[in-house]
């Protein structure tokens, strides 16, 4: 998914005639904290309502604010990843959008931006999830698809972080079924350390008490 296949239709672009005040009405009306300025086609720099508040802008117009102004931005080329990096980075409420003739095209939102990002993940779609630790070494996403598709099941989304100040790294998988039992028993199996475990929680419970009814027939053997 690109940056231009993201766009928001809604957002307008300030121009460098409009002052502060207009900024933080539209600001308001849309519910974000910046807003880009434009001069034709050419982007001149995001401003923040912070910036406007903190210097008494309010009466002050756009072109007078240069010097106040940010210039982050991304390319319509580029992946919805690289947008995310720069949204985060920087704590932008949006993020403008140029072509390839570095010319103003429109921007990103963060709430558009979350609604994309969670189809690509696959937040919607029905399924459990299944977080697991391990050394990096370890990692083998052969094996990881192996043992999921090994259970009748596929996986719909997957990403890999590291794990807090440890060396170890964090492996999230979003699988297209709700009853996870079978693929945790064979994740165990293989020594696979799983710290956590969504689904359902009456299979859950389930998958539990089959697990301490044979403990209780071994003991009992």
């Amino acid at each position: 998914m690109l940056a231009r296949e993201l766009i928001s239709e809604v957002i307008p672009a300030l121009r460098l005639t409009d002052n502060g005040q207009r900024a933080l009405n539209w600001m308001e009306v849309f519910r974000i904290a910046h807003l880009p300025v434009v001069d034709e086609h050419k982007y001149i720099g995001l401003i923040s309502d912070k910036t406007i508040y903190d210097l008494n802008l309010n009466n002050t117009i756009m072109d007078e604010c240069r010097d106040h102004m940010l210039l982050p931005h991304v390319h319509s080329n580029q992946h919805i990843y690289e947008v995310v990096s720069i949204v985060s980075e920087l704590k932008l409420s949006l993020v403008p959008v140029l072509d390839e003739n570095h010319q103003y095209t429109g921007v990103i939102t963060v709430n558009d931006l979350a609604h994309k990002f969670a189809d690509l993940v696959a937040v919607k779609e029905p399924g459990g999830v299944i977080v697991l630790d391990l050394n990096p070494v370890d990692y083998s996403l052969a094996q990881i698809a192996q043992i999921v598709e090994g259970n009748d099941a596929k996986i719909l989304s997957l990403y890999v972080a590291k794990a807090g100040d440890t060396n170890e790294i964090t492996v999230t998988l979003k699988v297209n079924q709700l009853d996870l039992s079978g693929i945790i028993q064979t994740f165990t199996r293989y020594d696979y350390k799983i710290r956590s475990v969504f689904m359902d929680e009456s299979l859950l419970k389930n998958m539990y008490d089959d697990r301490f009814e044979l403990l209780m027939k071994y003991l009992n053997i």
